[in-house]
């Protein structure tokens, strides 16, 4: 019985990062606990652990006697965004040529191969999780205890701002898409040598690869535009 209640657990905590991160739960939207509760054949107990994880990793808020919610995307938090991501991804990247061990790099290199396979034939959900993926095994390389968290709500907020402006159909973007992968084998192998400067220079190109289009969006005219009101689609 517990290794069921464990599993519709893991079930749920999967379903809502999957569709927070993607736009299938728009920013500030309320969660319906009962409609949960009844799909993922859980008790308010067990279900309420899952929201207080997610809450702890930046996916949900939880407001006491109104229930859960999507974690906000405001002006505030996007410009705060567009500020701190280069800083985080360089000291992510930084600290995982330090300390990744080689199963770690096994990971990352796994990782990759599922992005690598989601862009071939995959949906743009599994696009956007795949890289998402890749992104987490570095932070798990990082290991500090005090940047992680910051990280954490980073990728979120990357791949909602991402899943919001991304136009598969936009030649400029897919070849983005490509030098992505490109740059993901490129950190790989910084990681690998330990190369920390190759690392922290990869964080800058790699963030750049997405920066005209995060800046134009987090703009007045481009804040205009409701998060998760466009058609949901694949980040770079």
């Amino acid at each position: 019985m517990k290794d069921t209640s464990k599993t519709r657990k893991t079930e749920l905590y999967e379903h809502l990062k999957t569709e927070i991160m993607t736009l299938g739960l728009r920013p500030g939207a309320d969660l319906d606990e009962s409609k949960l509760s009844e799909e993922f054949s859980l008790s308010r107990t067990p279900l309420r652990e899952v929201l207080r994880q997610l809450a702890g990793e930046g996916y949900v808020d939880l407001r006491e006697n109104r229930g859960a919610r999507v974690s906000e995307m405001s002006h505030m938090t996007l410009r705060d965004f567009f500020l701190a991501a280069p800083m985080i991804y360089g000291a992510v990247l930084q600290l995982a040529a330090q300390n990744a061990r080689p199963e770690q790099i096994q990971d990352l290199q796994e990782a990759q191969n599922a992005f690598k396979q989601a862009l071939h034939t995959g949906s743009g959900t599994q696009r956007a999780m795949a890289n998402n993926r890749f992104h987490e095994v570095t932070g798990e390389m990082a290991d500090n205890i005090y940047l992680l968290p910051s990280f954490q709500r980073l990728l979120i907020d990357h791949a909602r701002i991402s899943m919001t402006f991304y136009r598969p159909q936009d030649a400029g973007m897919a070849a983005s898409v490509s030098e992505a992968s490109q740059q993901h084998d490129a950190i790989i192998a910084a990681i690998a040598a330990q190369d920390e400067a190759a690392a922290a220079q990869l964080a800058i190109d790699h963030w750049n690869l997405s920066r005209d289009r995060i800046e134009l969006f987090v703009m007045p005219s481009g804040l205009d535009v409701q998060l998760g009101s466009l058609s949901r689609k694949t980040p770079a």
